[in-house]
């Protein structure tokens, strides 16, 4: 790991507490991980500090070295997804593709409070990208007013180009899913079998060229 001792001011900071919020762990554990070199980090006097840029890097190889595997796993696209959750966007910034998704995604019956899902979707889009690159996003929450694991994808039919992705892409499809608090094996499980899968170019086309959510549908659930 690199330890940076500072800085520039260009950089953008995140503190431990954005950081523990942004990964949905607590403070203790980031903190740890900072001291024992397994997160890139730097110290700004004797306070930990991280650099957004870095960590999106960093959450982005662990889904990616994690997705090796994923077919073996036993993640249910059908159980989690239906066609009625696909649909298709055609919006150019990611505020209001997020909240028509999350707004899609809120008609499932896990999802008990639609308005805190889309605040709290809104509100980690504005710490940290979810954008993986390739094209894709994957926005994600945990919460205590969802019952269960579950997802919406939206096709979007125009960039969308203010995701800020690592390799400058503008975002098509967007995977968005929200899980219960106690479901943080699964979470990151369901993440790490979508950030494999979506390493396909093919699948990726297929997607796009979809005609209705019902041929989306099948392609995801192969």
């Amino acid at each position: 790991m690199q330890k940076a001792q500072g800085f520039s001011v260009e950089d953008d900071i995140l503190t431990i507490e954005e950081v523990a919020k942004y990964l949905r762990v607590s403070e203790r554990t980031v903190y740890d991980w900072a001291q024992k070199g397994e997160i890139p980090s730097g110290k700004i006097g004797t306070v930990w500090r991280f650099k957004k840029s870095e960590i999106e890097r960093w959450v982005n190889e662990r889904l990616s070295s994690n997705g090796h595997d994923t077919r073996d796993r036993v993640v249910q696209v059908k159980n989690i997804l239906s066609p009625e959750r696909i649909v298709f966007l055609n919006h150019q910034t990611k505020h209001d593709a997020l909240v028509k998704l999350a707004q899609t995604l809120a008609t499932a019956p896990q999802i008990k409070d639609a308005r805190e899902l889309e605040t709290e979707i809104l509100k980690r889009e504005e710490l940290m990208s979810t954008a993986m690159g390739r094209g894709i996003a994957i926005p994600h929450v945990r919460l205590a007013s969802v019952t269960d694991l579950v997802m919406a994808v939206g096709i979007s039919r125009a960039d969308i180009i203010d995701f800020q992705a690592l390799d400058d892409k503008p975002v098509r499809l967007l995977f968005m899913i929200a899980a219960a608090h106690n479901q943080h094996g699964y979470y990151l499980q369901t993440l790490s079998f979508f950030s494999g899968r979506l390493k396909s170019q093919e699948l990726r086309d297929s997607l796009l060229n979809a005609g209705d959510p019902l041929e989306a549908y099948n392609l995801l659930i192969k």
